[in-house]
């Protein structure tokens, strides 16, 4: 619980900065209204200007579209949102793996149900997050001596540098083919104690993601882990 209560410090920290943001920017986007002829909302070349609240104690700033749009937040994804998006991919998918024995092995319906949920939510986000990193696609490494370029990327030409295994709450393999092998009570304390462990570690990366991290987008997925992840940890526990 600690480790979850410490995601939604990080997750409060970093929504309160990206809403102040956003209303900034939703502000700068709102056109004034015409009101009158005497160009009082008007630029000398007579088009609308777009009204920029100032800070308390200053005035507005009447700005033009040019400098409004130069004026919103700068999203772009840094390093901190290209790692988390990738190692997520793969933190997901063994959360798909364990979910999808549950439907043989498992003995209770709570169980059952609880991988059916995981599945439903985070095949989507799968998606969502390989869609983002075909849109945005990480910057290759400059090999080093004697490292051709080709050598310095993985498959799909995303760059290598990632110890998935080392991730937080990743099961190991032998770990997952205990879980393989076990069936009725038994896989249901082992799928808990493991799911719990992973849900755990996919709550710190998410906080990481919204401390270092810079883009939109992946701070929307971030929140989404902490707010869905927290919840199901909690009712996990209960379970067990």
């Amino acid at each position: 619980m600690a480790k979850a209560l410490r995601g939604r410090t990080v997750l409060q920290a970093r929504f309160g900065r990206f809403s102040l943001a956003a209303v900034a920017a939703g502000l700068l986007l709102t056109l004034s209204g015409c009101q009158g002829d005497d160009g009082s909302d008007r630029a000398d070349d007579g088009r609308a200007t777009i009204v920029a609240p100032g800070k308390p104690g200053e005035k507005a700033r009447h700005l033009t579209p040019e400098q409004a749009a130069k004026a919103k937040p700068d999203d772009s994804p840094n390093a901190a949102d290209h790692a988390y998006v990738s190692r997520m991919i793969e933190h997901h998918r063994q959360a798909l793996t364990m979910s999808a024995l549950a439907p043989e092995r498992a003995a209770a319906d709570g169980v059952k149900r609880l991988a059916e949920r995981i599945t439903a939510a985070q095949k989507p986000e799968i998606g969502a997050m390989e869609k983002w990193l075909a849109r945005h696609p990480a910057p290759a490494p400059a090999p080093s001596a004697g490292t051709s370029a080709a050598a310095s990327a993985g498959s799909g030409g995303h760059p290598q540098g990632h110890d998935h295994g080392a991730m937080p709450g990743m099961a190991t393999e032998q770990q997952l083919k205990d879980l393989a092998a076990a069936g009725g009570a038994d896989f249901d304390r082992l799928f808990l104690t493991l799911m719990i462990a992973h849900h755990e570690g996919a709550v710190k990366m998410a906080g990481e993601a919204l401390a270092g991290g810079n883009n939109g987008a992946v701070e929307e997925m971030a929140t989404e882990v902490v707010a869905t992840q927290s919840a199901e940890i909690h009712r996990m526990r209960s379970m067990g």
